[in-house]
């Protein structure tokens, strides 16, 4: 089989709806794969969308129907071929395609590809391959009549129509209604036969290993064929009897190593090839890599109800997770250069699990084999997000094929851990009063327990399966109760302080965040208010959240007051957000292995915005990566409170044991002991320890100026007795050293006082600017040592800077 990419020479033009004068009808240059937007930035058209109020002067993007066009040559040698296809493996989203001015294809789904066979109607010479998509909001809203509307968390009517929810706006997310070929296109001739899909899953057994491959052929053949299987240097193959249109085969590996999560192990990675053969032959191709693990999750009923407990390789699973949206709301940017510097930040907060969430896409080939590579176990839900979804015609038969599609393409990754029926559908059929207003209409429990199940089942029975997120087993309970399974803590943020986070022991938490703004950098990019200010008609618009502001100042007001200067404001909603989550995760961390685990929301965003993301739009890293990476560690120390006192618990997430003298002290705010004691601890690996803090030291004196510091081998848990704003916390006071070193730029902050929750705001020395570490809280005398990477020519005034050189004690004295 030859496959040739079309990928070059496309035009596009506007075909209808309201088109500005400045963009007018004549065809553009357009990339492929790409989305329309960006054929009209790079031929200087629009503006940037992510800037200022761009995006609803560039709505009408999407109530325009727009036209591809490209004139391609058919050679001699695929005109001579049986069979002909052109292959689409993303179209956005409803198009006819057309070749040679004649209709050959009418599609509607973007999460599928669409193979189109041609046979005699492509002959060698030249063709003219026409795209024509139709307005996407306008067709959502026809569907959303035809089907009924369903009940949905926003006015737009993502629901009616099988394109990512997220492109229609969300709390996070700029609606960019966008439309094109957003990934490859090719022309495929073959005679005799080729792979229509092929599945491959590696499985350990003892020291070795099993691979096997089952695909599905199209074929012509009227004689037999050969299906070859080679990995690690072995090679196995199986007799395809004529006219057979599936087949398998089976390798034996006598030795293979294990692929482990990261801080597990290591991730070894085999290549498999699977080769379709007709004598010295070679039909068709296929390429995987795959690891060899066994992988579950444990929802067995125990005395707490029922966990949701990862087991990797016998080995459970602390799941210190993240969730994951697009990289770039024009999904075809984010290329395999961008998936792994996001991946790499994701590994350096100490994460090894990320969600891809509902409301987006399936993401590339790429994100997986980089989940594979690092070790960061992948959790896709199906695509499904917070609306209920129509079970009937056009819809059911799209879910069906985008699923099937996307299952074979994944499903042999080490790295896929879960797959989720979907995101918050089955809490909301539940308790958002969907029951009432769907009136008896279809939400799309049959593709949750019935579809979904049945082709899993069918194509990667060795991948888990859930029938959402949260998710009750049994059945019995409802789908967000925290004794079983996975749930969502969305009440701190919307209605109550981030301290009651405190209130909950879950078995696992698939969702909770808390809000903070992008970094400064990013903020002044996109947005040129003068004055910058919370309210500033650029700050609204990119606060999707619904009162977002209001809440960003409920939630702080508890811990600081909320500043009146404009940077100052952003380092206290940004602290507040770091400090929100890191209370969370170090509360439910404390409670492994009955909580096995969490999973943030958000490590990421799509554009410059104010939202739950720990990496801004612009990729920079917010105070919140920090937090992620604190409370991740390998081995913490944490104090929490628990109903008869004050608790030290020492988590070690390693393979070795941890053992040494846990010393606890009471101490002031000027550093001086006020009690102490001393408790011999030893922990093995993977494990956790909890040590009631004696009566001197659990319990203050004056708790606005002392608190208490619980430390085994250098790693330290502190607990503060009063809330900055009401603690006598000092005026900050450091010394600044600053030296050259071999990764970067060494600085070196000693604290004259004690300094809460230290931090480089590094990209205000320089846009490409990163720093290893942050929220770092320092005694008075004591030095932390932090590297600066991205940046030369450090001063130590520049760094020394109150708007650089940031700590809580900045928010509370005046």
């Amino acid at each position: 089989m030859s496959a040739r990419e079309l990928h070059t020479g496309w035009t596009v033009r506007a075909a209808g709806g309201p088109v500005p004068d400045a963009v007018g009808a004549a065809a553009l240059p357009a990339v492929v794969p790409g989305v329309v937007h960006q054929a009209l930035l790079d031929a200087g058209r629009i503006p940037d969308p992510y800037l200022d109020d761009n995006e609803s002067a560039l709505a009408w993007i999407g109530l325009v129907d727009w036209t591809y066009e490209l004139g391609f040559e058919v050679t001699e040698a695929e005109a001579a071929e049986e069979r002909r296809a052109l292959v689409f493996d993303g179209l956005d989203t409803v198009a006819t395609v057309l070749l040679d001015g004649e209709p050959v294809a009418e599609v509607a789904d973007q999460h599928r590809t669409h193979r189109i066979e041609l046979g005699e109607q492509l002959t060698a010479g030249s063709h003219r391959l026409t795209v024509a998509f139709r307005s996407p909001v306008r067709y959502a809203d026809a569907q959303s009549l035809a089907l009924g509307a369903r009940p949905r968390p926003y006015p737009m009517p993502f629901e009616a129509i099988r394109k990512s929810a997220c492109n229609f706006g969300w709390d996070w997310g700029i609606a960019t209604f966008t439309s094109g070929i957003w990934r490859p296109v090719r022309l495929e001739a073959w005679s005799t036969a080729r792979f229509a899909a092929s599945r491959v899953v590696a499985t350990p057994e003892g020291d070795g290993g099993r691979i096997a491959v089952a695909v599905e052929l199209a074929t012509t053949a009227v004689a037999e064929l050969e299906l070859e299987l080679e990995a690690a240097g072995e090679r196995a193959a199986a007799t395809v009897p004529a006219g057979a249109s599936t087949a398998s085969a089976t390798l034996e590996l006598a030795e293979v190593e294990r692929w482990w999560p990261v801080g597990y192990g290591a991730q070894p990675l085999y290549d498999v090839t699977v080769r379709l053969r007709a004598g010295d032959r070679v039909l068709d191709e296929a390429h995987r890599r795959v690891g060899f693990r066994t992988l579950h999750w444990d929802t067995e009923p125990d005395a707490d109800g029922r966990p949701f407990q990862l087991v990797v390789n016998g080995q459970p699973v602390f799941v210190k997770g993240v969730n994951w949206i697009p990289d770039d709301a024009l999904f075809p940017r984010v290329d395999r250069a961008r998936y792994a510097r996001r991946l790499r930040q994701a590994v350096a907060a100490n994460l090894n699990l990320v969600r891809v969430w509902g409301g987006g896409i399936y993401e590339d080939d790429a994100f997986y084999e980089l989940c594979d590579e690092l070790g960061l176990l992948a959790w896709q839900d199906f695509l499904f997000a917070c609306a209920a979804y129509p079970e009937e015609e056009p819809l059911r038969s799209e879910v069906e094929a985008e699923a099937r599609d996307n299952v074979t393409r994944i499903a042999h990754h080490a790295s896929l851990a879960l797959l989720t029926g979907n995101n918050e559908n089955l809490w909301g059929y539940e308790d958002w009063d969907w029951k009432r207003r769907l009136d008896g209409a279809t939400w799309g429990a049959h593709y949750y327990y019935e579809l979904l199940p049945a082709v899993v089942a069918e194509l990667a029975p060795h991948v888990p399966y859930a029938p959402g997120s949260p998710f009750s087993p049994g059945g019995e309970l409802h789908p967000n109760d925290e004794t079983a399974g996975s749930v969502h803590l969305w009440e701190q943020w919307n209605r109550r302080d981030w301290p009651s986070y405190r209130e909950h022991t879950p078995r696992f938490v698939a969702e909770f965040g808390w809000q903070g703004p992008p970094t400064w950098t990013t903020l002044r990019r996109a947005l040129s208010d003068e004055p910058l200010t919370p309210e500033s008609p650029g700050m609204i618009v990119h606060q999707k959240a619904l009162e977002g502001n209001q809440k960003l100042s409920d939630g702080l007001l508890a811990h600081y007051r909320v500043p009146r200067d404009m940077e100052d404001w952003h380092w206290a909603m940004q602290l507040n957000q770091a400090n929100a989550v890191g209370a969370a995760l170090d509360h439910f961390r404390s409670h492994a292995p009955h909580t096995s685990g969490a999973i943030v929301w958000q490590l990421n965003d799509c554009w410059p915005v104010t939202s739950w993301a720990a990496i801004d739009g612009d990729g920079r890293e917010k105070p919140l990566f920090h937090a992620l990476q604190n409370a991740f560690a390998p081995r913490v120390v944490t104090i929490q409170p628990r109903q008869d006192g004050l608790v030290a618990v020492v988590g070690n997430d390693t393979a070795e044991g941890w053992e040494g003298d846990l010393v606890l002290t009471r101490l002031g705010y000027d550093g001086a002991p006020l009690a102490s004691a001393t408790v011999a601890v030893s922990l093995a690996p993977r494990s956790s320890a909890t040590v009631a803090l004696p009566a001197e030291v659990a319990a203050a004196s004056d708790a606005a100026s002392e608190l208490a510091l619980a430390e085994l081998d250098g790693v330290r848990g502190t607990w503060f007795f009063a809330e900055p704003r009401d603690s006598a916390l000092p005026a900050a006071d450091a010394a600044v050293a600053v030296e050259r070193a071999d990764d970067g730029t060494a600085v070196t902050v000693t604290a004259s006082v004690l300094l809460r929750d230290v931090t480089l705001l590094v990209d205000k020395l320089h846009p490409d600017a990163a720093v290893d570490r942050g929220l770092v809280t320092l005694l008075p005398g004591e030095s932390a040592r932090f590297t600066v990477r991205g940046v030369d020519g450090l001063t130590v005034d520049a760094v020394a800077a109150p708007g650089v050189l940031r700590s809580g004690n900045q928010l509370v004295t005046r």
